[in-house]
């Protein structure tokens, strides 16, 4: 299909060795939210398999409902953030900082060793009642590096998405064309959730670095808001005179 075939031609650059691109069913935590939910729309267009959670297991369904509605043909279902954790053996986490800690300590009983938690909060500090051109100090240095304290060494965690539009990816009519900086101290990882996020078109994975490089990746977040609400628009980045 297109989307995969666009993918793979990514993935065959230096940035991402080649791997097997079969579409892998992916989880998302808080599906209902902007993110989240444009999330669902993208990959379940992409044709992957989606199980969308929440707290509240009946919004998860009307979520899904409403991915259903937009895309045709979809495999999409909404289930509580506990039975979502437990569905996939990819995790995406969509959660606002606020609630970070909490929600992660909520689903670690139902995550399993070997599964790959795919974290993309940013602390900004609008969630605590702060402006959102800026970021709060985390003691373990980003939230995704939070993350992975909190699952511990047997659930492996890797940062991506920090630069990209919410408003953009529930738009299902509006093309993108950015990059997205994926972190994460195993290349196998990083490569394993650059296969999934390649098949949104237009969205072209990165390799970005160790985990801990997320403290950077994670600012990127409100330097975007802040060019956004001056030019009127919803910017992504682009890195150029990189191979492929």
């Amino acid at each position: 299909m297109p989307n995969q075939q666009s993918a793979e031609k990514r993935l065959s650059s230096p940035h991402f060795k080649r791997v097997d691109l079969s579409p892998e069913p992916v989880s998302i935590i808080g599906g209902t939210g902007a993110l989240g939910f444009g999330l669902a729309l993208r990959l379940a267009q992409a044709g992957l398999s989606v199980v969308i959670g929440s707290r509240d297991p009946a919004r998860a369904i009307e979520a899904a409902g409403r991915v259903a509605d937009g895309v045709a043909g979809a495999t999409v279902i909404g289930l509580s953030n506990a039975d979502a954790a437990a569905a996939n053996e990819m995790v995406i986490f969509a959660i606002p900082f606020q609630n970070h800690a909490q929600t992660l300590q909520a689903i670690v009983p139902s995550l399993t060793s070997g599964q790959l938690l795919v974290d993309t909060t940013v602390p900004l500090a609008a969630t605590v009642g702060g402006r959102a051109t800026r970021v709060l100090g985390v003691w373990q240095g980003s939230a995704a590096q939070q993350a992975q304290e909190i699952v511990g060494s047997t659930v492996q965690v890797v940062s991506a998405l920090h630069s990209v539009a919410a408003s953009h990816l529930t738009d299902l009519a509006v093309p993108l064309d950015e990059d997205t900086l994926i972190c994460g101290d195993s290349k196998a990882d990083r490569e394993r959730v650059a296969r999934v996020l390649g098949l949104i078109p237009g969205l072209r994975p990165v390799h970005g670095g160790p985990l801990e490089y997320s403290r950077y990746t994670e600012q990127m977040t409100p330097l975007l808001i802040g060019l956004n609400a001056r030019y009127k628009t919803a910017a992504g980045i682009r890195f150029t005179n990189l191979p492929g």
